[in-house]
């Protein structure tokens, strides 16, 4: 369980992982927040467009279904382009079971139950373009990028493959996308256990003075807003503000440290565990 990545946290984890990017208009503010929850996540999941030339209609919608549809759409050449961020439209109800196998990141999923969870609010959505007839081919180019997408995402909130899940292993009512899961899962799991990431490290109690500014700082909020202690009305980043000391003091406590120990003051140990990716 988390709390979603901010859209430019997102863009980031996918570059870092070198995804190819396509940005589509205000993508970072077209969502359907305003109908429904978004957050907290637990996984990705994955569908296919049963369709060509979808990006339009990924971003629109149909008068039945309004837009966006998901927050990306992987194209055959491998781009991932970037329609929506928050809540889309692309999971509808599903299985409770399945959910509670996700968020305890179990190898094997339960067989779908009855529709009772509302997915939207649950999981990133991406579409990836493809027939789903059995004969339309997923190209070497769009299937890395499903991998690097998706690994990207699970990479930034510390999950295991295990969150990566497709449309059909959530609701009995739908069949996609039409690629062994187990298959992508394994290809996610190798990615995610490649290379370790690379964090930052502790740069000492005095860099974090009032006013300080760094791209750190907003690499810092960023995971503070992903593991839930964001206290931000705005950002977080550039610059070290009270809002700052508030949500790594949140952190802190969520650590079990109390007293001055969770004065917001980063300290080692605490800074280590927050995992603060290099910038």
């Amino acid at each position: 369980m988390a709390t979603p990545l901010t859209a430019d946290a997102l863009a980031r984890a996918l570059r870092d992982e070198g995804v190819v990017l396509s940005e589509s208009g205000n993508w970072r503010t077209h969502n359907r927040n305003s109908r429904g929850a978004w957050g907290p996540v637990h996984g990705v999941m994955l569908h296919h467009t049963a369709g060509t030339n979808s990006l339009r209609l990924c971003r629109e919608g149909t008068a039945d279904l309004p837009g966006p549809l998901c927050i990306g759409l992987i194209t055959k050449d491998g781009t991932v382009h970037l329609v929506g961020y928050g809540r889309t439209n692309h999971a509808g109800s599903g299985s409770t079971a399945v959910l509670e196998a996700v968020r305890a990141e179990r190898a094997a999923l339960p067989a779908p139950g009855p529709d009772a969870v509302d997915g939207n609010a649950r999981f990133y959505g991406f579409e990836i373009e493809n027939l789903g007839n059995g004969r339309d081919p997923y190209p070497a180019a769009q299937l890395a990028a499903v991998e690097r997408l998706s690994a990207a995402i699970c990479r930034a909130h510390g999950w295991s493959a295990s969150s990566v899940i497709a449309h059909k292993e959530w609701t009995r009512r739908k069949i996609d996308p039409s690629f062994s899961m187990s298959g992508m899962r394994q290809r996610v799991a190798a990615r995610l256990g490649s290379r370790p990431v690379s964090y930052e490290p502790f740069p000492g109690a005095a860099f974090f003075a009032l006013g300080r500014r760094s791209p750190l700082i907003t690499a810092v909020g960023e995971r503070l807003v992903a593991e839930g202690c964001g206290r931000y009305s705005t950002g977080p980043g550039p610059v070290w503000t009270r809002a700052d000391v508030l949500s790594y003091a949140a952190w802190q406590r969520g650590l079990g440290y109390v007293g001055k120990d969770a004065d917001g003051t980063p300290g080692r140990t605490s800074w280590d565990k927050l995992r603060v990716p290099r910038t």
